[in-house]
């Protein structure tokens, strides 16, 4: 709750501006460049995520994951609107940015991160939506085996990719930034 109430309660044209790239990009590497089942999906919008994360906060990077999924959904749906996934949206921007917001990149929260976002989205509610969207049962292989392969490979990948991102983002340089326009 403190890092909420460190992070900025507005945002200024700059901020804005950055904010609405950051949701394109989300927007495309979720509905035009990734892969998508009825029953699972994979998309490096998470890279976005992180950058908001570590600029914006938990709060703002909530917010702008749900704008993202909206404007996806308008754009580009794949399937009918589910407020579940509207719900995963913003706890997965939130997540990053509780863990990334004007911190560095680490192994040790690369790996948090990712763990968090698993576990808590695709392992326990993206099943529970897709079973409640698709009546399913919640413990049907339809659901699990291709989930459960997924996270066996992803979570390599993603947790690789997150701290690589720390080491070529120059995330001090925008944190000051940031911090200087204001």
């Amino acid at each position: 709750m403190l890092e909420m109430k460190n992070q900025k309660k507005h945002l200024d044209a700059r901020s804005i501006t950055t904010m609405a790239l950051l949701i394109a990009m989300m927007v495309t590497l979720s509905r035009l460049l990734g892969i998508e089942t009825q029953f699972l999906k994979i998309s490096f919008t998470f890279i976005p995520e992180i950058i908001m994360g570590m600029l914006f906060g938990s709060l703002w990077t909530g917010i702008g994951s749900v704008i993202a999924d909206f404007i996806g959904m308008a754009l580009f749906s794949k399937a009918a609107f589910f407020i579940g996934f509207t719900i995963n949206a913003f706890l997965e921007g939130a997540i990053y940015g509780y863990f990334f917001y004007k911190k560095e990149i680490t192994w040790k929260n690369s790996i948090q991160s990712v763990l968090t976002t698993t576990i808590l989205i695709n392992l326990i509610l993206t099943p529970l939506w897709l079973a409640m969207m698709y009546h399913v049962p919640l413990n049907s292989w339809l659901i699990w085996a291709p989930r459960l392969i997924k996270t066996v490979i992803w979570i390599p990948i993603q947790t690789i990719i997150t701290y690589f991102l720390g080491g070529v983002l120059p995330y001090k340089q925008w944190i000051a930034r940031f911090n200087r326009a204001h």
